[in-house]
């Protein structure tokens, strides 16, 4: 990473020329696969071949932190299994399936089905917790008014994922919808982007993956096609960085000058 004094150009090439200024910050981040670019500055050499965009929904789209958080504390209770979750490491592990959670944290549960009925039952009592993150209707609006396809890729539950688009008011906004479903591997394989390009007739190598998580960027990068973190959900900048995605943003309205 270079450090404050240098001024990056970065042409359509992804060439660089690198002039030395003593007094320009800048937010060009550049690394094996191309550039990574943060804050309202984004240029790609690439850009113009994205056609579809596919979201991740929890930590992207959605702020649902607490309400997962609280769903799963209460959800623990109710089956008598105890635990000691410290929401701030937990919200770290946001985006993972369930069984890798509680394989993280030793906490044993031993009928997990049992678990993601109830969970699910008390989630939807906890979504007043949730909120949708600044400006994420608009950019979706924009991308439909440009003719880009717009899918949702997420961990969550099929009818629970639909179930929560509709209380937000987001469903019309997707072309294709892919929770989890049986018999489907969940991210990071990058089975279910495919499989959302394949319905959508489009090619992986003209999509942008959008997450939070290691889980988004190694599901994109598997697929083959674009992909992009932001660093506003839940994990760190620098866990972003060292997954290597092609863009990091830090706020949904960049996804506009992709």
């Amino acid at each position: 990473m270079y450090k404050n004094e240098i001024t990056i150009y970065i042409y359509q090439s992804v060439k660089c020329s690198i002039l030395t200024s003593a007094k320009t910050n800048f937010n060009f981040i550049q690394n094996v696969q191309g550039v990574l670019v943060k804050g309202n500055n984004l240029k790609d050499k690439s850009k113009q071949s994205i056609v579809h965009f596919c979201f991740d929904m929890d930590g992207t789209l959605i702020d649902s932190s607490r309400t997962i958080f609280n769903s799963t504390v209460l959800t623990l209770d109710r089956l008598g299994i105890k635990n000691q979750l410290d929401e701030k490491e937990f919200s770290l592990k946001i985006g993972q399936h369930f069984k890798d959670i509680f394989d993280t944290f030793n906490i044993i549960v031993p009928d997990l089905e049992e678990f993601i009925n109830l969970y699910k039952k008390i989630y939807f009592q906890q979504l007043k917790h949730s909120t949708l993150y600044p400006d994420v209707k608009e950019v979706l609006k924009h991308l439909k008014s440009k003719n880009k396809l717009v899918s949702l890729l997420t961990t969550k539950a099929q009818d629970q994922t639909e179930i929560i688009l509709d209380y937000f008011n987001l469903t019309g906004y997707f072309d294709f919808v892919m929770g989890r479903r049986d018999g489907i591997p969940y991210k990071p394989s990058p089975e279910p982007l495919i499989i959302i390009c394949t319905q959508l007739n489009t090619d992986v190598g003209k999509t942008i993956m959008i997450g939070d998580t290691e889980l988004d960027i190694r599901c994109g990068k598997s697929a083959g096609s674009f992909t992009c973190g932001v660093e506003y959900g839940y994990r760190s900048k620098e866990l972003l960085e060292y997954e290597h995605p092609d863009f990091i943003i830090n706020s949904i309205k960049d996804v506009i000058e992709l």
